[in-house]
């Protein structure tokens, strides 16, 4: 998606003084004639040849832009010209010092002011320090590559700006500038370690409330570093969005594992904000060229048990450090970029980001399509010669809207439309859990769960009654591209006094279901409210695995967490028609009594944890005896362990299903973050297995 930039009278007069000439019509008094209030859709084109060197000398003329097929008219045209990055460095005494700064961490990248090409024919490069994810060597070592390039490798075309990340907002420590002095000084100052978080996120009445810092609104949403991370990645998009040339981030963090399904819906939005925003991410490892100990180095204890000696130790270690990069070289190549991984030269990642910027044309147009419909608006740009040239340019952009003009039709094909965008779109912050459950031999009930911050949505009174409306609509594709199932509902939220008052305090919890067999799938799921037309997305890949072949450990289905068991009349809402057939397949609803899954897996202390997992025997003539427990880890200590739990009896199916419940109160337990982990032993079959997940206990 681009973005469609709407000016004020006052822009129109910077865009009189670009327009003269071919690039403009003019009236019979030779005056340029603009149009004030209209929608102006910025793009910048690069041009290349066979060999990817850039065309120069490219005219307003030789282009032909569409959008949705209609020819628009150029009314803004500028070419950036910018040397090879191998040029010699320039020294500090030739570089233009453009920047203006008053004080150390200003919040915001100024913008270029009207009549003024601040930018033009220059290079932008953002020094994004993460230092949440980075240990004091690795932060120095970061710090070191950054001054080399400044000191060696930086030329008169490029200007820098620094960011950084400190677990609680992200500070602009300077604006885009070419003076090297000032860009050492603030380095300098990163080095001496002051305000680099690392400090435990504190979950009292005391903590400031840092989550509109990135976008989010509620803390549970935030509480998990991985999100805060990529939510604070994606702030530093937004800031850079406002300016129309081409921005290169330079993203230096000790890897960025996500946390299985949790972290999927952020990782959309800050890749989706990026594209938006005209933003490239260039990920650095600053952990350089990594020689691992197989079972790891002195800051870790013994992981003990088989797995020391049958290597599957070693091979978690390695796994777990590859997962790290694979996220780095995820929001590289999602956004254009090229991560630099197991590479000891950081400073190559930077030149690789600068040497990747070459000339490039900045396109404006008044879009002719003056409706605000919020269609998704396909913009198609060629050239009118016989240049064998390569484009490369966003394909669209999303119109404004007027929500509460749309018809049913309207807001129905704007839903459709929004489904089969490859990009996700973020107004609406969700939370998504898949789990799976084995009926037969063959098939499995999926019971999805989404999440949304109740202060997200808007409250509207019909009738003296207060509710809220929540259009939901999603679709279950295969490993082939295959749509196998899909929902479509529209939910109608009725809200008392009570539960409308602390609406803004409370997530809303939605829950659908569909009957799938072992196999790869993705899930993407639109949610709207109803009164303001805002949309969320959350789309991951999920696995439902064939139990049938697991034969070494025991089969056991998702295992579910909550805080939460209601009366079957009162629970949330359910997309399935037949809503009897569908608790009577819902293996969460048993006695009348439905468990609602907590998809954060944050926790109250007052309230107790309920955990639901079931087991298979499908291959044993009988039934053998299971014994469960859970136990609370934090960090290597074990904090709490439950009483074992013996099963002895399973249900009358072909499946022999056991079912282990367990009711854990967590009062004993102080607040922080811990490592559950559910362990289900055969003694008879002499075979076991166990799930582990991290979850967060708050007052």
């Amino acid at each position: 998606m681009s973005r469609a930039l709407f000016i004020f009278l006052f822009m129109g007069l910077f865009l009189r003084s670009q327009i003269i000439g071919e690039n403009a019509s003019t009236a019979a008094n030779g005056n340029a004639t603009f149009t004030t209030g209209a929608q102006l859709v910025i793009e910048t084109v690069a041009i290349t040849d066979k060999k990817g060197r850039p065309i120069e000398g490219v005219t307003a003329k030789d282009f032909t832009v569409t959008e949705n097929g209609v020819p628009q008219t150029v009314r803004f045209f500028e070419q950036q010209k910018l040397p090879e990055p191998s040029a010699s460095p320039a020294p500090p005494s030739e570089l233009e010092n453009i920047h203006i700064y008053d004080k150390l961490g200003r919040m915001h990248i100024s913008s270029e002011s009207p009549g003024r090409a601040r930018y033009k024919n220059r290079r932008l490069l953002a020094l994004y320090f993460d230092m949440t994810a980075m240990p004091p060597p690795d932060q120095l070592r970061a710090i070191t590559a950054a001054e080399k390039f400044i000191r060696t490798q930086m030329t008169a075309a490029d200007l820098m700006a620094i960011l950084r990340y400190a677990g609680g907002s992200v500070d602009v420590l300077q604006d885009f500038t070419g003076d090297h002095n000032r860009l050492l000084s603030i380095l300098e100052t990163l080095a001496v370690g002051e305000g680099q978080g690392f400090d435990e996120s504190t979950s009292d009445a005391s903590a400031s409330d840092t989550g509109a810092a990135f976008g989010q609104d509620d803390s549970e949403f935030n509480i998990f570093n991985t999100d805060r991370q990529l939510s604070a990645l994606q702030t530093a998009a937004n800031l850079l969005g406002q300016l129309s040339e081409k921005k290169s981030l330079i993203y230096f963090a000790s890897g960025l594992r996500l946390n299985g399904l949790n972290n999927q819906a952020q990782l959309h939005a800050t890749v989706n904000a990026a594209i938006r925003a005209g933003v490239t991410f260039w990920p650095i490892d600053a952990r350089g060229l990594v020689a691992e100990a197989p079972l790891g180095d002195a800051t870790r204890g013994s992981p003990g048990n088989v797995g020391m000696y049958s290597g599957a130790a070693a091979f978690a270690l390695t796994t777990n450090f590859r997962q790290s990069q694979d996220t780095l070289y995820a929001l590289a190549s999602d956004t254009g970029g090229k991560a630099l991984l197991d590479y000891n030269d950081l400073t190559k990642g930077i030149a690789e980001a600068a040497r990747s910027v070459s000339s490039y044309y900045i396109l404006g147009y008044y879009t002719t399509n003056t409706a605000q419909d919020g269609k998704f608006r396909r913009i198609k740009i060629s050239l009118n010669t016989d240049l064998a040239a390569n484009l490369e340019y966003r394909q669209g952009y999303f119109a404004s809207k007027k929500f509460s003009k749309f018809t049913s039709a309207d807001k129905e094909r704007q839903l459709e439309d929004a489904l089969m965008l490859p990009d996700p779109i973020t107004e609406l912050t969700i939370a998504m859990e898949v789990d799976y459950f084995q009926l037969n031999r063959a098939e499995y009930f999926v019971p999805v769960i989404v999440k949304i911050p109740g202060r997200e949505l808007a409250l509207a009174k019909r009738r003296g009654a207060e509710h809220t409306m929540i259009d939901f609509i999603g679709e279950v594709k295969d490993n082939y591209g295959t749509t196998i199932s899909n929902v479509r509902d529209k939910v109608n939220i009725k809200l008392s006094d009570a539960t409308a008052a602390e609406l803004s305090k409370r997530p809303i919890e939605y829950d659908t279901g569909f009957t799938l067999l072992p196999g790869k799938y993705i899930i993407k799921l639109l949610a709207r409210d109803a009164e303001t037309g805002r949309i969320g997305t959350y789309q991951t890949d999920f696995v439902i695995p064939n139990l049938n072949n697991e034969t070494k450990r025991i089969p056991i289905s998702s295992v579910v967490l909550s805080s939460q068991s209601v009366d079957l009349k009162d629970a949330l809402y359910n997309a399935v028609k037949d809503k009897d057939k569908a608790a009577a397949v819902n293996p969460l609803v048993q006695d009348g009594q439905k468990l609602i899954p907590s998809v954060t897996r944050v926790f109250r202390r007052s309230r107790d944890m309920y955990i639901y997992v079931q087991a298979y025997q499908q291959d044993l003539p009988a039934v053998q005896p299971l014994i469960g427990f859970v136990t609370f880890y934090r960090g290597q200590t074990k904090a709490f362990e439950t009483q074992p739990v013996e099963i002895q009896t399973g249900a009358g199916n072909r499946l022999k299903t056991m079912v282990l419940r367990f009711n854990i109160a967590l009062n004993p337990l102080p607040p922080g973050n811990y490592e559950c982990q559910v362990s289900i032993l055969n003694p008879e079959g002499q075979k076991s297995t166990f799930w582990r997940s991290p979850v967060v206990l708050i007052p």
